[in-house]
């Protein structure tokens, strides 16, 4: 129940924040169950409450490690340069789950870009393989916002490439592919094949996605395999949709036609997801059906709309002029 009571308060803090956050506060600092303590500290990063640092530097140093893990998570979402010493400390903490969490906080506190990546860089090198993926991960949004990959980030993928675990592998795979680096292609082929095993869902999704946006045919008859297999029970792919859509992209036939045919269906829901897969695969036959839609919430999601017109626009405006344009 004191559970539900610190979830239940974070809305209030809208209109009744300083009381709100001294009754989450005060569970987080003095109530006897470690589960109460962890939704304080993921309440007070709900509420991102600064004001509540100093109570979270102190948990970071709970007895119990998920209650630790959720205090670094909550200074990671709060982002105050303040908690950079102690998330410091948390990366070699003897606990993996808790070094998982403060690789993921520490970019988002540290003030000195430098200091980030020697983090990232220090973590892809732990024992632990989830501890080595989520640093994997981190170098990716480190590199999102710079616009680029650091170089200390790119020979660290280009190395992990041979990693024995596959969760790493496939996470080194998309980011130097993400990144321009075709070393990983052969990688990517692997996982959209089936053939690496114990790959995390959505590094297998975006290896899937990837195989469309580079052009490597060599993944096709695995994509037409989880695009088109079994339709009935257990036997369909759970990323048919995916597999679809990057056929698309590469102009499948099928898979085109398909998408183009269920942008008139009668659901909402599927029209919804034709929009969507029109505009990742890029479709531009759709377009006019797609513009079709535009106002009408009835027939798909508005957000959806827009955001496939933007793409389909975008990658008219990209393709190269034939002669005589």
């Amino acid at each position: 129940m004191r559970v539900e009571a610190v979830t239940d308060l974070v809305p209030y803090a809208a209109t009744a924040r300083e009381q709100v956050l001294r009754a989450i506060e005060g569970a987080l600092r003095a109530d006897e169950h470690a589960a109460v303590r962890a939704a304080a500290a993921i309440a007070l990063a709900d509420t991102k409450a600064v004001e509540a640092l100093p109570a979270l530097l102190l948990a970071v140093e709970d007895v119990d490690p998920h209650v630790r893990q959720m205090a670094i998570t909550a200074l990671g979402e709060i982002g105050d340069g303040r908690a950079t010493g102690r998330l410091r400390r948390a990366l070699s903490d003897e606990r993996p789950e808790v070094r998982f969490q403060a690789v993921i906080a520490f970019p988002r506190v540290c003030a000195q870009p430098a200091d980030a990546i020697e983090a990232v860089t220090q973590a892809t090198h732990d024992d632990d393989p989830l501890v080595c993926h989520i640093a994997l991960r981190m170098f990716e949004e480190l590199g999102e916002s710079a616009g680029e990959l650091p170089s200390s980030g790119m020979a660290r993928a280009r190395a992990l490439l041979g990693h024995a675990s596959p969760l790493v592998r496939a996470a080194a795979a998309v980011i130097t592919a993400r990144f321009g680096d075709p070393v990983g292609h052969a990688v990517l082929v692997e996982i959209v094949d089936g053939k690496l095993r114990g790959v995390d869902h959505e590094d297998e999704a975006a290896a899937i996605e990837l195989c469309g946006e580079l052009g490597l045919h060599a993944a096709r008859s695995a994509l037409e395999r989880r695009a088109f297999g079994l339709k009935i029970g257990f036997g369909r792919d759970p990323l048919r949709w995916h597999a679809r859509v990057t056929l698309a992209r590469m102009g499948h036939e099928r898979a085109v036609r398909e998408i183009l045919g269920e942008l008139g269906a009668w659901d909402r829901h599927r029209r919804t997801l034709a929009v969507a897969a029109a505009g990742r695969a890029r479709l531009q036959a759709a377009r006019a059906a797609i513009a079709a839609m535009r106002g009408d919430e009835r027939k798909a999601d508005q957000g959806a709309v827009e955001e496939a017109l933007a793409a389909i626009d975008a990658a008219t405006e990209d393709a190269p002029a034939t002669p005589g344009d």
